[in-house]
C-alpha cells in the first residue's frame, strides 16, 4: 500500500490512549495505522514527538460587527493563521445576525469573508439576536437541515440580549430541529445596577469592569438558563464559565439528569481580576466577559477541568488592538470601562496555555488533554470526520514537542492583535507540525502551506440532539 503521507515514530494520543505507531495518510484522510507502513511520498519523522488531533477551537469570534468605529483585530486570514500555528486545524467562529437581518444574509457575508482566506478548516455557529417569527419558524429550521446545527444566545449585552420569552421561543425551535443551544450566562439587568453603582462613585477605570460583573450574576443567570433548557427539554452548553458555582449550577443540572456541556478557557486558569488594575489604563487589555476571578476561582476550574464538569476548552479568540482608536483605547474606552470592547486574542496560546500548566505539571493527561481540546468539540458539534486518529477521520494532526521551552511573546505570535494578555508566561511544549486534511500547513515551525487551504465543512447534528 503506497500513501500520500506516512508520520514514523510518534507517540499517538487519543481521548482513550496513547501508543506508539506510524500513521499512513492518502487523499486527507488516515488511512491505515501501524508499524512499518509501506512507501509514502512523503515521509515526516516525529520520533520524540507527540502526535495529536489538530485542536479544534470552538469558541472563536472573527470579523465581527463590534459596534460604531470598532474594529475587531482577526479576520478569517490571520485569525486562523494564529489558529493553525497554535496547533489548531478546524474554528468554528460565530456568525453574528445583527437587528433586522436575515440569518442567510449574515452567513452570506460571513462565507465571502472566509472564502480563500482560511489557513485551517472552519465551521459557522448562528447567533440568534433578532428571532423573529421568521427566523425562528423558517430559517433556522432550514439551515439546521443545511449543516448549521449549533446557535448561540445572550444573556447580556443590549441588543445581543434575548429575554427570557426569546430564549424559550428559541430552545424551543432547537427542540423541534435537533440544534445544540450555547448560552453566554450573565444577568443583563444586574450588570446595569451595579455599572450605575460605579458610575455614581467616579469609578470608571478598567477595573470596574470585573467589579460590575461579580460571580453571582454569572450564577444566577448559568441556573435561568439551565431552568429554560429544562423546561424546554433541549440539550444545552455553557460556555466561557469562570467560576465555582456556575459550575455547581452545572453539576446539580446533570445530577437531574440534564444534557448539560460545560466549557472554560485560559483566562480563567492563568489570569485574574487583578490583572485589570494595570496602570494607564493597561487593565483595558484584559476586559472580557466574564471577567477574570481570583486564585481560588481558578483553582475551582482546576477541579472542573479534572473532574469532567469541564467538557470543552475553548479560547473565546476575540481580539482588539490595544493602542488603537477603533480597538480598546478607542475615544470612549480612554474615558471608561463601559466602552472598552470586550474580547481578548488567545486562539494560538489555548493549546500550549493547557498542555504546560495541565499535562506538563502532572494536572491532567494527554487522553484528557486531547478530549478538551479536540474529540469534545467533535463530538459535541457534528465535526464526524475530525477529533480523533482513527481511519476513516480527516488528517488533521498536530506534532508536538513536549519538552520545548518557551516564553509567550506577542512578537512570537501571529495573530493581528499588538499584545497578548498571557505575555511573559512560561510554557512547556509547543506544536511543531501541523497537517490539515492530509497537507502540510507548518513544517518545524515554519509556514509552508498557503491560505486558501482550509475548507469549509457542514456540520451533522451533535449527538447530544434529541428531536
Amino acid at each position: 500500500m503506497s500513501f500520500d503521507l506516512v508520520i514514523r515514530g510518534g507517540t499517538i494520543a487519543t481521548a482513550a490512549d496513547v501508543f506508539q505507531a506510524d500513521i499512513g495518510i492518502r487523499d486527507g484522510t488516515i488511512v491505515q495505522i501501524g508499524d512499518s507502513l509501506g512507501e509514502a511520498a512523503e515521509v515526516i519523522d516525529a520520533s520524540n514527538r507527540l502526535v495529536l488531533p489538530g485542536g479544534i477551537d470552538s469558541h472563536v469570534h472573527l470579523a465581527q460587527p463590534s459596534g460604531d468605529g470598532i474594529v475587531m483585530a482577526d479576520g478569517f486570514e490571520s485569525g486562523t493563521r494564529s489558529a493553525l500555528f497554535g496547533g489548531n486545524s478546524c474554528v468554528l467562529p460565530f456568525c453574528l445576525q445583527e437587528k433586522g437581518q436575515s440569518l442567510r444574509e449574515a452567513l452570506s457575508a460571513y462565507h465571502a469573508l472566509a472564502e480563500g482566506n482560511c489557513y485551517t478548516d472552519h465551521s459557522f455557529h448562528l447567533i440568534v439576536s433578532d428571532p423573529t417569527p421568521a427566523v425562528l419558524g423558517q430559517e433556522l429550521p432550514a439551515l439546521v437541515e443545511s449543516g448549521y446545527t449549533s446557535f448561540k444566545v445572550f444573556m447580556t449585552y443590549e441588543g445581543l440580549r434575548l429575554n427570557d420569552a426569546e430564549i424559550l421561543a428559541t430552545m424551543d425551535t432547537a427542540r423541534r430541529t435537533g440544534a445544540l443551544v450555547m448560552v453566554h450566562c450573565e444577568n443583563e439587568d444586574a450588570i446595569r445596577y451595579l455599572i450605575g453603582r460605579h458610575e455614581a462613585a467616579g469609578e470608571v477605570r478598567p477595573k470596574a469592569h470585573a467589579a460590575t460583573r461579580p460571580v453571582a450574576v454569572e450564577r444566577e443567570a448559568t441556573h435561568r438558563a439551565l431552568s429554560l433548557a429544562e423546561i424546554t427539554e433541549v440539550p444545552i452548553v455553557i460556555v466561557h464559565v469562570s467560576n465555582g458555582a456556575a459550575m455547581e449550577e452545572i453539576a446539580r443540572a446533570r445530577a437531574r439528569g440534564q444534557k448539560v456541556v460545560g466549557e472554560t478557557c485560559p483566562q480563567y486558569l492563568v489570569l485574574t481580576a487583578k490583572d485589570l488594575d494595570g496602570m494607564d489604563w493597561e487593565g483595558a487589555k484584559f476586559v472580557c466577559s466574564p471577567p477574570p476571578r481570583d486564585e481560588a476561582e481558578q483553582e475551582a476550574c482546576w477541579r472542573g477541568i479534572e473532574a469532567g464538569v469541564f467538557d470543552l476548552f475553548s479560547s473565546d479568540h476575540c481580539p482588539f488592538r490595544y493602542d488603537d482608536p477603533a480597538g480598546k483605547l478607542n475615544p470612549k474606552g480612554r474615558t471608561s470601562f463601559r466602552h472598552i470592547p470586550n474580547g481578548i486574542p488567545g486562539v494560538e496560546t489555548r493549546l500550549p496555555i493547557l498542555f504546560s500548566e495541565g499535562v506538563a505539571k502532572g494536572r491532567i493527561d494527554l487522553p484528557r488533554f486531547v478530549a478538551l481540546t479536540a474529540t469534545n468539540h467533535a463530538r459535541t458539534y457534528g465535526l464526524e470526520k475530525k477529533g480523533s486518529i482513527a481511519i476513516g477521520k480527516d488528517a488533521d494532526i498536530a506534532i508536538w514537542d513536549p519538552a520545548e521551552k518557551r516564553t509567550i511573546r506577542h512578537a512570537d505570535l501571529h495573530d493581528g492583535a499588538d499584545y497578548s494578555p498571557y505575555e511573559g508566561i512560561e510554557i512547556t511544549g509547543w506544536p511543531k507540525t501541523m497537517i490539515v486534511g492530509g497537507k502540510v500547513m507548518i513544517r518545524d515551525g515554519e509556514l509552508v502551506g498557503t491560505k486558501g487551504a482550509g475548507r469549509y465543512v457542514a456540520r451533522t447534528r451533535s449527538a447530544l440532539a434529541t428531536f
